[in-house]
Protein backbone atom coordinates (compact mmCIF):
# COMPACT_ATOMS: atom_id res chain seq x y z
CA UNK A 1 0.00 0.00 0.00
CA UNK A 2 1.43 3.38 -0.93
CA UNK A 3 1.59 6.44 1.31
CA UNK A 4 -1.21 8.28 -0.54
CA UNK A 5 -3.62 5.46 0.21
CA UNK A 6 -2.49 5.26 3.85
CA UNK A 7 -2.92 9.00 4.34
CA UNK A 8 -6.31 8.94 2.65
CA UNK A 9 -7.54 6.06 4.79
CA UNK A 10 -6.33 7.80 7.94
CA UNK A 11 -8.12 11.04 6.99
CA UNK A 12 -11.31 9.15 6.22
CA UNK A 13 -11.20 7.27 9.54
CA UNK A 14 -10.66 10.49 11.49
CA UNK A 15 -13.41 12.29 9.59
CA UNK A 16 -15.86 9.47 10.25
CA UNK A 17 -14.83 9.35 13.92
CA UNK A 18 -15.83 13.01 14.16
CA UNK A 19 -19.14 12.21 12.42
CA UNK A 20 -18.38 14.59 9.57
CA UNK A 21 -19.43 14.02 5.98
CA UNK A 22 -17.01 14.83 3.20
CA UNK A 23 -19.12 17.87 2.39
CA UNK A 24 -19.09 19.12 5.98
CA UNK A 25 -15.31 18.79 6.19
CA UNK A 26 -14.86 20.44 2.80
CA UNK A 27 -17.00 23.40 3.81
CA UNK A 28 -15.22 23.69 7.16
CA UNK A 29 -11.82 23.96 5.49
CA UNK A 30 -13.00 25.76 2.34
CA UNK A 31 -12.05 23.03 -0.09
CA UNK A 32 -14.07 21.17 -2.69
CA UNK A 33 -15.81 17.93 -1.66
CA UNK A 34 -14.40 16.11 -4.69
CA UNK A 35 -10.90 17.01 -3.49
CA UNK A 36 -11.65 15.29 -0.18
CA UNK A 37 -13.04 12.28 -2.07
CA UNK A 38 -9.86 11.97 -4.13
CA UNK A 39 -7.64 12.38 -1.07
CA UNK A 40 -9.49 9.72 0.91
CA UNK A 41 -9.34 7.26 -1.99
CA UNK A 42 -5.59 7.81 -2.45
CA UNK A 43 -6.02 9.30 -5.93
CA UNK A 44 -4.70 12.73 -4.95
CA UNK A 45 -1.15 13.64 -3.99
CA UNK A 46 -1.45 16.16 -1.15
CA UNK A 47 0.75 19.17 -0.59
CA UNK A 48 1.88 19.85 2.96
CA UNK A 49 -0.34 22.96 2.96
CA UNK A 50 -3.44 20.98 1.96
CA UNK A 51 -2.72 18.28 4.53
CA UNK A 52 -2.27 20.96 7.20
CA UNK A 53 -5.63 22.47 6.28
CA UNK A 54 -7.37 19.08 6.47
CA UNK A 55 -5.74 18.22 9.80
CA UNK A 56 -6.75 21.58 11.23
CA UNK A 57 -10.33 20.87 10.13
CA UNK A 58 -10.14 17.52 11.91
CA UNK A 59 -8.58 19.10 15.01
CA UNK A 60 -5.52 16.87 14.96
CA UNK A 61 -1.81 17.65 14.94
CA UNK A 62 0.73 16.30 12.47
CA UNK A 63 2.44 14.35 15.25
CA UNK A 64 -0.80 12.64 16.28
CA UNK A 65 -1.77 12.02 12.66
CA UNK A 66 1.52 10.29 11.85
CA UNK A 67 2.07 8.88 15.34
CA UNK A 68 0.38 5.55 14.69
CA UNK A 69 2.43 2.49 13.80
CA UNK A 70 0.94 2.26 10.31
CA UNK A 71 3.16 5.16 9.27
Amino acid sequence: MNIQVKVGERIKALREKKNLTQLQLAKKIRMDRTFITHVESGRRNLSIQSLAKILKGLDITFSKFFGEEKF
